[in-house]
Parts: C-alpha cells; structure tokens; sequence
C-alpha cells in the first residue's frame, strides 16, 4: 500500500487516506454566507478522493474577517448553507472540518485581485480592526484597536459560539487559525504583542489567549470530535517566533487534548525571508512530530505524489495538507493513486474514466 494512501484513525474518526485540502480563502462571500461557490469549490475535491476536506478560515465575527467577503460562521443563518455542504462532503467519503479565524490587525481589506488594500474603517465595507497591541501589519495601514479585557473576553466568547455553529453544520474538524498573522498568532508572537499585562511578555503569557480560546472551544465540542491548530512554526526572522517555540506549545496543546499541528510558517512579518523550496516547511512538521508526539500535517510547496508519499513513508508528518496544488487538479488523489500503484474506489460516475 501506499503510504499517502494508508488511513489515519484518530479517536475514532478514520480519514480515508493520508491527504487534507488545505484551507484556502475564497473571498467571494457576501455577509459571511456560503454559497454555490463554495459549494463546488469543496465538494469537487471530496469528489476527487482527499480524506478530509477543511473550509477556508471561517471568521468568528464580522470584525474578524479579513475581508467583506470572507466566509463566516458568525450568525446562526450560516449553518444551512454549511450544512449542506458538509452532507455532500460525508456522502463521498471524505471528513467535513472547518477552520475558525479572527484576522485581528490584518482585517478590513478587499479582496487580493482587488489589490488586497486595507479599507480605513470610515470607508463603506471597511472597520476598525483590532489586535494584542496597536501595532498595524504595515507602516501604511490604520492602527489596530488594542484589545481590552472585555474585548479577550468577546474573542473568545465568539470562538465558543462559532463552535456551537460548527457542530450544527455538521463539520468534525475544527482547526483553529493560529498562523499567517492572524489574531491568535499575534498573540504568540513577541514582534506583535507588545502587551505588559498577563497576556503579553513571556512565553507563558503570549500563549494565554490561544489556550483559553482551546479551553472554551472543548467545553462545547464533543469528545469524540477533532481539534486541529494551525500553526506558523517560525516568523523567519530574528527576535519573532521560532520553532523551539512551536515544539513546547506542541507539548502543551497536545495535553490540553489538542488532536493535530498544521505546521506552516510565516505571515506576521512584512518581507520576512523565506526560503522557497519543494516541502520547505516539512522539517517543521517533523521537529514539532518528534519532539512533542503530537501528530503534525505537513503542507507547502508539495506537489507531486512520490514527494507526499515519501513525508509519510519518512515519519516526517502523519497529514499532508494540500492548497495550490489541490486548485491546479480537485482530483490529484485519483491520479495520485494511479501513480503510486494504489487502487482507490472512484465515484460511479466517473468508472469509465479510470486509468
């Protein structure tokens, strides 16, 4: 068997192989809402054989987008939509996740083919964005509002009920956005929380609000559900986050009952320097992997069959999360297994297709 095609049990929900579909942003809702795109967008790749298949960062509040037309799960009408998304998702095999987000200081923008600007917060579709500390992403862009205690206190009551909608929409995955500079990465990392109270400082205090946030999201998840964290396992850039970090936060998570470490990196710094390459943050997945004995998924720059397959034969991570690569072909599973040998059961529909 192939190892990319080997099933992962976890608790007990078993994903069919070893391959996730990464979350990637659409920005094409309007209010928050799903629709025909994502639609598509997600059940086109449950049709082409990944076993677990997670929706884009999901916003938590309306503040909490990155963009107006970011998808949320911020209003109870979200769930019908959702819903059945992730039925059609279920009836082809695949697992259902969602992750949740809250873009924090990298809010109120349009959309990337629209320049990707920050919208000021006193212009139509534009708000005041808030973070850790009042420190904007760019020199150029409007300063973020520093959260208070009563401000912590909405973010996370705001992830507890973006849970609760989670549940009802049918999703068993949830992935919480710590990474790419979002609001729960700015907490954690030193370069954008400037914070002198109990949640800015130390190590100890920079990881606060993302374990309370894990804390309040378990009292309502059930058991026998999955949680994932997205992690950027290095800023690139001394004096940020690095992955010694990620490796002891990996140990706390994975006591707090975290299930799984999407290792990634980046996204808080402008212009930091990375060094593109084939899997160039696999070494992350595996560090973190061995280090802590969390389960980790590896993702960036991977592309090929033999290159996923051999992550796993390796030990490197137990997932490989797939994005550009699952755009270019919603079907790369099916040709993955054609190309590693596997025999994998294609939809009825597609049978005379077969290689």
């Amino acid at each position: 068997m192939a190892h990319l095609f080997s099933p992962l049990k976890i608790k007990n929900i078993e994903l069919k192989n070893r391959i996730a579909v990464s979350p990637m942003c659409e920005y094409s809702s309007e209010d928050g809402f799903a629709n025909d795109w994502h639609f598509i967008h997600l059940g086109s790749r449950a049709v082409g054989g990944a076993g677990l298949i997670i929706t884009e960062a999901c916003a938590v509040s309306a503040e909490g987008r990155i963009t107006f037309a970011d998808l949320g799960i911020y209003r109870d009408e979200h769930i019908e939509k959702l819903k059945h998304i992730t039925d059609f998702i279920q009836a082809h095999g695949a697992v259902a996740g969602v992750q949740l987000a809250h873009a924090g200081r990298k809010a109120s923008h349009v959309e990337p083919w629209n320049g990707g600007k920050q919208i000021p917060s006193n212009q139509p579709n534009g708000w005041k964005a808030v973070a850790p500390s009042a420190v904007p992403f760019k020199d150029d862009e409007e300063a973020p509002l520093e959260l208070d205690k009563a401000g912590i206190e909405k973010v996370k009551a705001d992830f507890k009920a973006a849970t609760k909608r989670a549940i009802a929409a049918g999703f068993q995955v949830i992935e919480l956005h710590g990474a790419h500079g979002y609001l729960l990465h700015q907490f954690l990392s030193p370069i954008s929380n400037k914070r002198t109270d109990e949640y800015g400082g130390t190590f100890d205090n920079r990881i606060r609000l993302l374990l309370e946030v894990v804390e309040a999201v378990k009292e309502v998840w059930p058991k026998e559900n999955l949680l994932f964290i997205r992690l950027s396992t290095t800023e690139w850039t001394e004096g940020g986050w690095t992955a010694d970090d990620s490796v002891a936060l990996a140990k706390i998570l994975k006591d707090k009952g975290v299930d799984l470490i999407d290792c990634s990196s980046g996204g808080n710094v402008v212009n930091a320097k990375i060094p593109l390459k084939p899997g160039y943050q696999v070494e992350f997945a595996e560090k973190i992997r061995k280090e802590s004995g969390i389960l980790t998924g590896a993702v960036g720059l991977i592309t090929t069959a033999y290159q996923a397959d051999e992550i796993i034969q390796e030990g490197e991570a137990d997932l490989i999360f797939l994005a550009r690569e699952m755009l270019r072909d919603p079907h790369f599973p099916l040709r993955a297994a054609h190309e590693l040998g596997h025999e994998v059961k294609w939809p009825v529909q597609y049978e005379r297709a077969k290689w």
